[in-house]
């Protein structure tokens, strides 16, 4: 780990001085190393999914944001959660500020592959729950699914979908996903 100075507990105000060049995040003080660039099938579904958000925002007060971009969970607490997830839609915009999000996203997208598995399916989704973002989606690009998660008293409730089919996005009145058009290559 290349930063600045070894301890055992970090801050946003440390991870704001890093500048190795790598990309990370920050989880209960535990910094951890972002993997390289995505494959071009991230990249694509990502995209895919950004784009059907975008159009249903246009207009609206809700706004879509892709990776990178920071998410503070617990900026006015601690201060020591900070998560790139991969598509963020917030729609309190009190909530934004010049370098992300100060507290929980409405929707939280993560696009999780065989090497981040374990972190997007615990580690993030225990933070998320903790912060009370409503609702959290973890695409599986190997299966082709998306697990939505929706908050609700204090659980996540999980609905899985495949490839083929709609989703409908709790936190967006009529908003519907066409997951084919997310998977489609």
């Amino acid at each position: 780990m290349s930063l600045p100075q070894k301890k055992e507990y970090y801050t946003y105000a440390d991870y704001c001085s890093w500048d190795d060049g790598k990309r990370w995040e920050l989880i209960e003080g535990v910094p951890h190393a972002m993997s390289p660039a995505p494959t071009t099938k991230h990249q694509s579904v990502s995209s895919n999914l950004h784009g059907q958000f975008f159009n249903f925002l246009s207009g609206k007060p809700c706004k879509v944001f892709h990776a990178p971009f920071d998410v503070r969970l617990n900026a006015h607490d601690n201060d020591d959660t900070v998560v790139q997830p991969d598509l963020t839609v917030i729609c309190d915009r009190s909530k934004l500020d010049d370098k992300g999000c100060k507290g929980a996203p409405d929707l939280v997208v993560e696009i999780s592959s065989p090497s981040t598995a374990r972190l997007d399916r615990v580690v993030k989704f225990n933070q998320y729950l903790k912060a009370g973002v409503t609702e959290y989606w973890i695409i599986d690009l190997d299966a082709k699914t998306l697990q939505v998660c929706i908050l609700e008293n204090g659980r996540y409730f999980t609905t899985v979908y495949a490839d083929t089919d709609t989703a409908l996005v709790k936190v967006l009145n009529g908003c519907i996903i066409n997951l084919a058009e997310v998977f489609a290559e």
